[in-house]
């Protein structure tokens, strides 16, 4: 398992996913328990661009090995007197392009393999990182919970800063927790808001950061139907796994701009309207604590059929390894967008390529939210918030551009989007690499 984190600091803290999104390869991180296996899926796709090029073996190595590993015990007393102890990790892959960057999360099947991968694709200055605490969060108090959180903070100060390593938000972290760590690393470095992202917006945090990763997905969309000549935003149908952070945005956005949401789901069910979904009620509705399936504006569906809800988009929004070879066998869309990490296996992969479905890669897809982040800390280290406007117009620029990098690659090499991305990432670190010089 350790060996599979090891992998590459969230895909080579998402993989080369932030790598597009210029996280460095570091970014070959992962996704909690399906981590072994989405490293290893990761580490195929990895392998598939390397093959396609010529590079030696010693920078091959070089650009699969992470830089640092650290694994600590965090002595916490809970509200009840008694002493608990839970095992935290930090990985940092590479940092040729600049500082360490990823997420960090708390899950019970978090562990050394379940933390290594993404983010160069986006041309983004800084490296790949992904850390994580062994822990249910359901089981803490708030309190509880914030001691774990500071006592983190002191076990890897030394190894982390504005300059060095920049932990954001992941798997059941938020920007409460954020504030936390900057609020405890500050005590004992100095003032250091570029410390974290994903901050409260009243707390240096930066304007558009909770929509990033779903307006990036809708950007992304964009960019692949006109490549692909299919149309406006507007002339599609979408189906949505997951209706979270990401998923729930992704949906809104698309919704706003003339799109038909014909379907989503979360963790407890599904609904669906083949003439398209009111996601402005449906949100509202499942604000006020309702089921999606309970959602009268639309029929109840079972959470597993979301997959091959017809559809021109199908958005998987939710969790990794859901699309194996035998659901690639029946979706039924044009195009699959992989919001969330990991979401199609390299079987997966290979039966939607000959089906000739396309598939945009999650390591571009979700890059949104790592662009905000560094957005956010370019704020911090000028000590002035943009207005959202420019947040939103810039990652338009950062997601444009990219696209544009991993289609060219595309054309020009004749390979899928996922190998394209990859390519594109490893360029970019190896290019930091060698000019840097690595003997």
């Amino acid at each position: 398992m350790a060996s599979a984190l090891l992998l590459c600091g969230k895909q080579i803290g998402g993989a080369v996913g932030r790598l597009l999104a210029g996280e460095g390869l570091a970014a070959c991180a992962t996704q909690l328990r399906h981590a072994s296996s989405h490293a290893e899926n990761t580490n195929t796709f990895l392998r598939e661009a390397l093959n396609r090029l010529d590079y030696p073996e010693k920078l091959q190595n070089l650009l699969l090995t992470p830089r640092r590993e650290m694994s600590v015990e965090l002595v916490v007393q809970m509200d009840d007197g008694q002493i608990e102890v839970f095992n935290a990790y930090r990985v940092q892959h590479n940092n040729a392009r600049g500082p360490y960057k990823g997420g960090l999360r708390y899950h019970p099947q978090v562990d050394l393999d379940d933390v290594r991968r993404k983010t160069a694709v986006m041309d983004i200055p800084y490296g790949g990182a992904k850390g994580g605490v062994t822990v249910d969060p359901r089981k803490l108090s708030e309190r509880e919970l914030e001691k774990m959180t500071r006592k983190l903070v002191v076990a890897i100060k030394e190894i982390i800063g504005t300059y060095e390593d920049i932990p954001a938000p992941d798997m059941n972290t938020d920007a409460k927790v954020m504030a936390w760590f900057f609020d405890e690393y500050s005590k004992y470095k100095g003032f250091s808001p570029g410390v974290v992202t994903g901050k409260p917006v009243y707390l240096h945090g930066s304007l558009g950061r909770e929509a990033a990763t779903g307006r990036g997905t809708t950007f992304a969309i964009r960019e692949l139907l006109k490549a692909l000549h299919m149309g406006k935003l507007a002339d599609q149908k979408y189906a949505i796994q997951g209706f979270g952070n990401v998923g729930a945005w992704a949906a809104q956005l698309l919704w706003e701009a003339g799109g038909k949401v014909v379907a989503v789901s979360d963790v407890a069910g599904a609904v669906a309207n083949e003439h398209g979904l009111d996601i402005g009620e449906l949100r509202r509705h499942v604000a006020a604590g309702q089921t999606l399936s309970s959602f009268p504006g639309g029929g109840s569906l079972a959470k597993e059929d979301i997959l091959t809800f017809p559809c021109d988009v199908l958005i998987p929004a939710a969790i990794g390894g859901v699309i194996g070879p035998d659901m690639a066998a029946k979706i039924n869309c044009k195009v699959v967008v992989e919001a969330a990490n990991g979401p199609t296996t390299p079987e997966g992969d290979v039966v939607l390529r000959d089906r000739g479905i396309t598939v945009l890669p999650d390591i571009y897809t979700n890059g949104g939210g790592v662009t905000v982040s560094f957005f956010e800390w370019v704020q911090n280290l000028q000590n002035f918030k943009w207005e959202e406007e420019d947040v939103n117009r810039k990652l338009d620029r950062k997601m444009s551009d990219a696209f544009a990098a991993l289609w060219s690659v595309h054309r020009e090499m004749g390979v899928p989007l996922r190998t394209a991305a990859f390519v594109v990432a490893l360029q970019r670190v190896t290019r930091a690499e060698v000019h840097r010089g690595f003997d």
